[in-house]
């Protein structure tokens, strides 16, 4: 690649080809600071309700902040799960994204501060069936999301986007801005029908909207390793998606739900339980491959580098 775009560059003027080298050169050589500086984006997703979206969403982003990562949770679904989780009643709600979709608010002025020093929240509030409609409307432009967010990459190392239950929408704006999807499902047929429905989804984003997106992962949650159901599902994500299938599976605890009754998230209601411990190793796993691929993509970008004009 160095090469033909030196060769090509040699045809201009030599005041040409010494620009043209040295804004390529410089391309490479930030490359790799530009990985360490902008948000990673995560879209939480899957067209099934009851598989823990939201759940995950909530506790990875205040696992990520327990890390002391700088995170934004932004809750995409108009049902408004991750306010109750994270306690944000109405009348702790000062906008979300519904007024930055309509253009009342900027995105800075809807970020909720939360309990965890490292996490921000920014909610839906949706709060009429006509406020959904209109949400609904506004969000088949797919590029609201990405535009509003752009502003806010460089103030964090993670942005997480918890999405309904269904493709259309809100759920494709995430998908669209999006650098990954992390795909929650548990153990049971209908699961393993909306991986398949989402797998289908995702290549016309890539192909309409969002090229570079990405499989951050297939998480198993509310894993019982004992029952028949979880030994055919497990059967059945070797044979169609190993490559995607995480380390780190989330087992069915009771602390998890409790928790969302306190509007805290798990690290913050038992900090021991198995559930909450299960989250932190699913940031450390998830950070862990984060860092390997910005490493890999800095050492590409200084051994071109480093050649130097043939």
């Amino acid at each position: 690649m160095y090469d033909t775009e030196v060769s090509r560059c040699k045809t201009k003027t030599g005041a040409s080809w010494c620009f043209s080298l040295c804004s390529y050169i410089l391309l490479l050589s930030s490359l790799s600071d530009l990985l360490k500086i902008l948000a990673r984006i995560i879209t939480i997703g899957i067209p099934k309700g009851g598989v823990g979206k939201t759940t995950t969403a909530v506790n990875l982003a205040a696992s990520f902040a327990a890390f002391e990562r700088r995170t934004l949770l932004i809750d995409a679904d108009p049902f408004g799960a991750c306010s109750m989780s994270l306690g944000f009643t109405p009348e702790k709600t000062r906008g979300g994204l519904y007024e930055v979709f309509n253009f009342v608010y900027s995105m800075t002025q809807v970020i909720h501060r939360t309990e965890l020093a490292f996490l921000d929240f920014v909610p839906a509030n949706v709060r009429t069936p006509q406020h959904e409609d209109r949400l609904m409307r506004l969000s088949e432009n797919r590029t609201m999301l990405r535009n509003v967010l752009r502003q806010m990459l460089p103030h964090y190392d993670y942005i997480i986007i918890d999405t309904p239950p269904f493709l259309r929408g809100l759920a494709t704006n995430a998908l669209s801005c999006s650098d990954s999807v992390l795909i929650p499902m548990k153990s049971g047929h209908f699961s393993l029908e909306a991986v398949d429905k989402l797998f289908r989804h995702l290549d016309w984003v890539r192909d309409t909207a969002n090229k570079s997106l990405q499989i951050e992962g297939i998480l198993q949650t509310m894993y019982e390793p004992h029952l028949k159901v979880t030994e055919i599902t497990d059967r059945e994500l070797q044979l169609r998606y190993r490559k995607y299938l995480l380390r780190t599976v989330i087992p069915k605890n009771t602390h998890l739900t409790e928790a969302s009754f306190y509007g805290k998230p798990a690290i913050l209601f038992n900090a021991t339980s198995r559930g909450t411990l299960a989250y932190m190793e699913l940031a450390r796993e998830m950070m862990g491959r984060h860092a390997a691929a910005s490493a890999q993509a800095g050492m590409a970008a200084e051994a071109i580098q480093g050649a130097g004009p043939a």
